[in-house]
């Protein structure tokens, strides 16, 4: 039995979200890219409640390259939840391999500020 691409990756999703969750003294940093885009959302898992959420249409992100954007909304979802109080975080790739985009947004978060 063959799987496809969107199979594979939410084997993968659920394979890490059995050992990642989020709580509240330690949320959830979620990642979703699509092919244009990229989101971020930090969770509180124990409550089933999203705390902040960040994406790359959002006005206050420069648009540039693919890893620029994702950086930049790395840092603004970092600052948002440096406000908010919330300074370590449990990373979550989403299914993704951490490279690219994803590395970038993490890492742009941890430049902002946020621990994990």
């Amino acid at each position: 039995m063959s799987l496809n691409k969107s199979e594979r990756r939410q084997r993968i999703k659920f394979r890490i979200r059995k050992i990642v969750s989020g709580t509240a003294a330690r949320p959830r940093l979620s990642v979703f890219r699509s092919n244009k885009e990229i989101y971020a959302q930090i969770i509180d898992d124990v409550n089933g409640v999203t705390l902040l959420a960040v994406s790359s249409r959002d006005k206050a992100i420069v648009k540039g390259t693919n890893i620029e954007t994702a950086a930049a909304v790395g840092k603004l979802i970092a600052e948002k939840a440096i406000e908010a109080g919330i300074d370590t975080i449990s990373f979550d790739r989403g299914g993704y391999l951490y490279h690219g985009r994803v590395k970038s947004l993490a890492e742009g978060a941890r430049a902002a500020g946020l621990k994990f």
